[in-house]
């Protein structure tokens, strides 16, 4: 495979990789992958069908769950060409521009994910600390606006990377260490200074999920003051408990992303493997299981997703 350089800079080309030493298996592999697409892109659009149709749930928290759906869809879509191309079909190559926009996708999907656990986390605290000033903190046009920043705010830091990429030439291996691109591996594949994007990924990464993170802690930190204040043993579990959908996403989300972050940046001889299993489960594992802790957690979601299947 011909090397990247300026001359070749548009008709070059990265090489994706599935699970090293498992080729001869790849298409075995892919029905666990598969699976896990069908059922994210499912149970997410069952979600979003439902909070949309059903004014029942037309409330903040439900609304918030709708934004995380839409999310964690986009990041099934973005992902799932370039994954399944690789273990069902073989299909290494792909271009210097494909290879942009998916991680611009990726990222930005990453980035609005982040910042909706943010919100939900907003949520649980005024539900708990102001249960009387609830609906009227959190209107719909309020949360609409919220949800529209999120939005801007990831297109925002994101939309340079790809730019940014694109200075690049690429003399080095092209092979990439994940079926799909993100931007700690193709900045690795790059010959020139990479000082700038190295910082301006560094700092984009601690001033959103770095910065989302820990206004989640604190506001867990004030829920959990708050609910130690209350008198009634049962009220107090009762509020816990309406928080534990939302924790089980949080851990879900940031565990994985920041293993995986600080192996790219900082584990030069961690093991090849642990990078490739923490950027499938960082990536996959939300969008599926999110759906599921949310449907089991929430009586009123789950009769309403069995009444549809069942009708």
């Amino acid at each position: 495979m011909s090397v990247v350089n300026d001359t070749k800079f548009n008709s070059a080309v990265f090489l994706l990789s599935g699970i090293p030493g498992q080729e001869d298996v790849h298409l075995w592999i892919s029905i666990p992958f598969c699976i896990m697409y069908i059922i994210s892109i499912i149970g997410n659009s069952v979600i979003m069908f439902i909070i949309k149709t059903d004014p029942s749930f037309h409330e903040p928290m439900y609304i918030f769950l709708s934004m995380l759906a839409v999310t964690d869809l986009g990041l099934s879509i973005s992902t799932m060409p370039t994954t399944l191309g690789i273990f069902l079909f073989n299909s290494r190559e792909i271009s210097l521009n494909a290879c942009f926009a998916q991680l611009f996708f990726i990222h930005l999907f990453e980035c609005i994910e982040s910042s909706v656990l943010l919100l939900m986390a907003f949520d649980r605290f005024i539900a708990i600390r102001e249960p009387l000033r609830y609906a009227s903190i959190l209107t719909l046009p309020r949360i609409g606006k919220m949800g529209l920043v999120c939005v801007v705010r990831g297109v925002a830091v994101m939309l340079p990377l790809p730019f940014l990429l694109q200075q690049f030439r690429y003399c080095r291996s092209n092979v990439l260490s994940h079926c799909y691109c993100i931007n700690q591996d193709v900045i690795k594949m790059a010959c020139s200074d990479i000082r700038v994007n190295s910082f301006y990924g560094l700092s984009v990464a601690l001033l959103t999920e770095g910065l989302d993170s820990l206004l989640i802690f604190l506001s867990y930190v004030m829920i959990l003051k708050t609910v130690l204040s209350i008198t009634s043993h049962a009220e107090c579990l009762r509020a816990l408990n309406t928080c534990v959908s939302h924790l089980c996403a949080v851990l879900l989300f940031y565990t994985p992303m920041i293993g995986l972050s600080v192996i790219h940046r900082f584990g030069e001889g961690s093991s090849p493997l642990l990078q490739i299993l923490l950027g499938y489960i960082s990536l996959l594992v939300p969008p599926l299981m999110n759906p599921v802790v949310y449907s089991v957690k929430s009586k009123h979601l789950r009769a309403r997703i069995i009444r549809v299947f069942v009708k």
